[in-house]
């Protein structure tokens, strides 16, 4: 994804009443990062459990959050998704960077993002790809399923030159 969407994804989700933004850094969503420290608005956990921790928090005190992670640290907070966020319903935004979507990736990332579809759908955790062209709709889905008090995914999809 162009440097470019990606600070307009950050700022539009800001202005749009996403008020923390917490996870672990990814290269896939490097720029979206670099546009929150820029906006003083990022929180960087050590684990993805522990920034949907932190996010479930800020959103109990109605403080609407996104989680960003690449997918490998999706797959670790499984149990985090079901017992916390799922079990209680608590609403957030997930912007997962999708590695292993090229065959070319480290071979850590192949198996995770070859699996990475069939867990989301077994997590029953609605999403959508987030794309250069069709990033505003799918930043307006995402609010429209946070406003229905309901959590979902944005997918990014890393491309070859990252």
């Amino acid at each position: 994804m162009r440097e470019v969407i990606q600070r307009k994804i950050f700022d539009y989700l800001l202005k749009n009443k996403i008020h923390n933004f917490v996870g672990v850094p990814d290269s896939t969503m490097k720029y979206f990062i670099d546009q929150g420290f820029k906006r003083k608005k990022i929180l960087i956990a050590t684990r993805e459990e522990e920034a949907i921790g932190i996010a479930a928090g800020y959103t109990l005190s109605k403080s609407n959050s996104l989680v960003f992670m690449q997918n490998a640290g999706f797959a670790n907070s499984i149990s985090t998704i079901t017992s916390l966020v799922q079990l209680y319903e608590i609403p957030l935004i997930f912007l997962v960077g999708w590695r292993g979507y090229l065959k070319k990736d480290a071979p850590e990332h192949v198996k995770i993002g070859k699996i990475q579809p069939n867990l989301l759908k077994l997590l029953d955790l609605h999403r959508k790809i987030i794309t250069d062209k069709n990033w505003k709709t799918s930043c307006d889905w995402a609010l429209k399923k946070l406003s229905n008090l309901e959590s979902c995914a944005l997918i990014i999809r890393r491309v070859s030159d990252e």
